[in-house]
């Protein structure tokens, strides 16, 4: 008799994936910066290529094209960004306006227009942005959903060059990028416009990195300012003592501009982007922000629309402090109290004695603040929903507003970006109306001697209106957000979200949970249980029956430090992203729903 312990059954070894061909890239729009070039997949055999799934609406897609810039010069001899533009918007699926984002962001890599999504359901994206790594043999090698991968995509970077140069199978030289002739104009997409005490306009120049300074014809060039300082400055205001604040939007900073001595100081953030877990509060200039958009004084202090991080932040001068002021990072439509509001994309602001005005663009609404902090609606009904139509503002629709100005009746102008059109919304009447059209993304206004001056950013100028007497009449259009929806059976739903840590890194629970899972749904009675926020990276959801369709709302967190023992203070990494999933409840649907935050699943 052997009283010996049996030997333990090894576990099992983790399936990997199959490799999987990566689908060709095709779109009907064609490609850009490629000098005419058709490309395709063949064309880049033997490169290492991070195709990155994004739209020009989404912040977090401009935050990506941040990350990859020193990846991309890094590794230019054997690396290929492509960029495939997959639109949320009807105005996104423009071609002019591709050409033009791809301009306006200093996009540097080829880009494949895909109006129709076609190769976005090739790779089973789920999210803007995703990114998809690509081996030099063409096999699809990981995937990424949201923000904060650069340092994961650099080491499998430089992993692919040792493997296949080893092989013999990478190719190093020039990538297919061709870059476009640059075109001579005063402004090149600019953002806000301020009025000055002198009568001339300070104007944002967003693409050429300045503020530049205008007579007040609007046109005549005074003075340029700030050039090497700037990065995509966007919004302008006034303080009591005649500085002007700006909103640095890539340098996640505001500065303040004197205009007499022409002197710049930053005065509020880090040059870092804010991350979840960094401070919300404290000494300005110790503080992360996160995509400062537009800047209003209101109440005695700077607020901010913290494009970013989906909330509005406020600057006190006097303290030298920053702080949260409202929105809970999540991103949708939710009113109320301004510690529980959610905001997506705030863009505009304008202040009045009592409200606060928001131009609130990726759920393509028109909200306020009111003194007491409480958040209200008054255009719009959520992320997925945007036309133009006029009427009662309970069913008027705009489509991603980036503007908004008081007018002297108490009512409001909404620079409706993508409608191309400058809307009016009425508190008195509750009524929506159209002031003017055939605008070219409109992207803020300024009241001068009672006319309008607008920022017609796709233009490169600002315009003058009179406001007019009667609204201009406009067919109404209707249009919700079209990707196709997932089919989910009723009842138990099993949520993953894929994360596996990059190569040298580890979940780091030292300090707490290092993951966060979010969900909730629209409409609410679609989830009997299941929503609410975790630490785990899945969760049982149980989907009503009698609700046959809706959006799941999936945010996720993940934070993973260098697997260094020895190392104290490990560099650590936050990776995050936020899906809004359609799904429709059908007896054949799946009953596992994956997302993937980093990694292949398996």
């Amino acid at each position: 008799m052997n009283d010996a312990a049996p030997a333990p059954t090894p576990a099992p070894a983790p399936r990997r994936p199959a490799r999987v061909r990566a689908p060709e890239l095709i779109g009907k729009g064609g490609w850009l910066n490629t000098g005419g070039k058709e490309l395709t997949l063949a064309d880049l055999r033997g490169k290492c290529v991070v195709v990155d799934f994004w739209t020009f609406c989404c912040v977090n897609c401009l935050h990506v094209l941040d990350e990859l810039r020193e990846l991309e010069e890094k590794h230019r001899d054997t690396l290929v960004i492509v960029g495939v533009h997959s639109p949320k918007f009807v105005h996104e699926a423009e071609h002019q306006a591709v050409v033009d984002a791809v301009e306006r962001y200093e996009v540097h890599h080829p880009v494949l227009d895909d109006p129709e999504l076609a190769t976005w359901k090739q790779y089973a994206v789920r999210a803007w942005p995703t990114l998809v790594v690509i081996d030099p043999e063409g096999y699809v090698v990981a995937q990424h959903a949201g923000e904060g991968h650069a340092n994961a995509i650099r080491t499998l970077v430089e992993e692919l060059e040792a493997e296949h140069g080893a092989k013999g199978t990478l190719r190093r030289g020039d990538g297919p990028y061709v870059a476009p002739e640059p075109v001579a104009t005063d402004l090149r997409f600019p953002g806000k416009a301020i009025l000055l005490p002198s009568g001339n306009l300070l104007v944002s120049d967003t693409t050429r990195h300045q503020l530049v300074e205008l007579a007040a014809d609007g046109e005549t060039v005074v003075r340029r300012i700030g050039e090497g300082v700037f990065r995509e400055p966007q919004g302008l205001a006034a303080l009591p003592d005649g500085r002007i604040v700006v909103a640095d939007t890539v340098n996640h900073s505001l500065r303040v501009l004197d205009p007499a001595t022409g002197t710049i100081e930053r005065v509020a953030g880090t040059g870092r982007q804010w991350w979840q877990g960094s401070a919300t509060s404290g000494p300005a200039l110790e503080v992360d922000l996160s995509s400062p958009w537009d800047v209003a004084w209101w109440q005695g202090r700077v607020w901010i629309a913290m494009a970013g991080v989906h909330q509005l932040w406020t600057y006190d001068p006097e303290s030298g402090t920053v702080e949260v002021a409202a929105g809970t990072t999540n991103e949708g439509l939710v009113d109320g109290p301004a510690a529980e509001a959610w905001f997506a994309q705030p863009s505009g602001l304008s202040a009045t004695e009592d409200r606060l005005w928001i131009a609130d663009a990726e759920t393509s609404a028109l909200r306020w603040i009111d003194r007491d902090g409480h958040v209200h609606t008054a255009v719009g009904t959520g992320l997925f929903d945007f036309g133009h139509r006029d009427g009662d503002a309970g069913q008027a629709l705009l489509q991603h507003p980036l503007g908004v100005t008081a007018l002297p009746d108490g009512s409001v102008a909404v620079s409706d970006t993508y409608n191309h059109a400058l809307r009016r919304y009425d508190p008195a009447t509750g009524e929506v109306t159209t002031l003017a059209t055939d605008l070219r993304e409109p992207s803020g206004a300024v009241l001068v001697d009672g006319d309008i001056v607008v920022v017609e950013s796709a233009r490169h100028r600002l315009t003058r209106l009179r406001l007019p007497e009667e609204a201009v009449q406009v067919d109404a259009v209707a249009h919700r957000t079209r990707r196709e929806a997932t089919e989910v059976a009723p009842g138990r739903l099993r949520l993953d979200v894929v994360f596996q840590a990059p190569t040298g890194q580890k979940l780091d629970d030292r300090y707490g949970p290092s993951t966060r899972l979010l969900v909730s749904s629209t409409p609410p009675e679609l989830l009997l249980g299941g929503e609410g926020t975790g630490t785990d990276l899945f969760r049982e959801l149980d989907l009503n029956p009698e609700v046959t369709e809706g959006v799941l709302h999936v945010s996720a967190m993940a934070a993973s430090c260098d697997d260094d023992p020895s190392n104290e203070y490990p560099a650590c990494h936050v990776h995050q992203q936020d899906w809004g999933v359609p799904v429709k409840v059908t007896e054949t649907g799946v009953t596992r729903l994956p997302l993937i935050l980093a990694g292949l699943d398996a």
